[in-house]
């Protein structure tokens, strides 16, 4: 994936969501160690065109999950929960869920629904994404083998914190009840593919 980048409209949506979860000093922070410093009280555009690369996104993991030394892991799921709240409200075409009604459907349509709907406007920003929804009798699962967050990262346990948070967030809307995400396989591990599989509820553990 040389050269790989982000989209504008995807970066503002992290930035916010950082930034609402973190404060703006320590937005601010991150931004600086990570090399970012140009998005400083200078948000992105809401558009589709290059942002940043993946190495860069990749960086700014890294840093917000180094800031809060063993509460990284946590802050960076609380990023992606809010990052999936910011879609809803700002990006719901994007994200191709405007006017559905979802309560009509089985718990398992929704949450296959939603992963879809993730995966495809991740491709709509970015042609090179590859990401894709795996399900057998027992489980259902969100891969990608393009992930930015673990781009160009080596690590023995999987790092996708944001990811992880992200998803959960996703299913939690569609369902309307809390699922575990675990990360199974993951890029840095050497992994040919970044896994999420979906649990069951957990007023149902």
């Amino acid at each position: 994936m040389d050269r790989a980048v982000i989209v504008n409209a995807l970066v503002l949506q992290a930035l916010i969501a950082a930034q609402e979860v973190m404060g703006e000093n320590g937005l601010h922070a991150v931004l600086r160690s990570s090399g970012l410093e140009r998005f400083v009280n200078n948000l992105p555009a809401d558009n589709l065109e290059p942002g940043i690369e993946a190495c860069e996104y990749a960086r700014l993991n890294e840093a917000i999950e180094a800031f809060y030394g063993r509460g990284g892991r946590g802050m960076l799921r609380r990023i992606g929960k809010a990052s999936f709240q910011y879609a809803v409200r700002e990006q719901a075409a994007l994200l191709g869920i405007a006017g559905i009604a979802l309560k009509l459907l089985p718990e398992r349509q929704r949450i296959r629904f939603i992963l879809n709907s993730m995966a495809n406007a991740l491709k709509k920003t970015n042609p090179q994404v590859k990401a894709w929804i795996e399900e057998s009798d027992d489980s259902i699962a969100y891969l990608e083998s393009t992930c930015a967050i673990c781009h160009g990262r080596k690590s023995e346990q999987p790092i996708c914190h944001l990811y992880v948070g992200s998803l959960g967030e996703a299913v939690q809307w569609a369902t309307g009840e809390e699922h575990k995400i675990v990360e199974t396989h993951c890029l840095a591990k050497g992994d040919p593919y970044c896994r999420f599989e979906v649990g069951e509820a957990c007023s149902n553990a």
